[in-house]
């Protein structure tokens, strides 16, 4: 398989892209609030509600609220200032 294949893109020239630093972790999640993010994707609410069982069961310190988007693939800045104003961390479900 020595030959060499060359590929084009349809989309044209690919976007520039940032990268960013992660937030730092929390020392614990005791007495925070984290917000289950429901990304809309496939499956992702039975998971997000699972997670929020697994929360309650396990760690029935964690404040753990499902939230959802607007709409799918499209930025929701009601959501996420909701999620920077009370919250601590969010986890983002993105289906199975």
């Amino acid at each position: 398989m020595a030959d060499k294949i060359t590929l084009h893109d349809p989309r044209g020239f690919p976007p520039v892209v940032t990268g960013k630093t992660l937030a730092p972790r929390l020392e614990s999640l005791d007495g925070k609030v984290v917000y289950l993010v429901d990304c809309l994707f496939d499956n992702s609410e039975i998971f997000m509600d699972q997670l929020g069982q697994w929360f309650a069961e396990n760690m029935p310190d964690v404040d753990a609220r499902m939230i959802k988007p607007k709409a799918s693939w499209v930025d929701d800045p009601d959501m996420r200032s909701n999620i920077e104003a009370d919250g601590d961390a969010a986890i983002l479900g993105v289906g199975l």
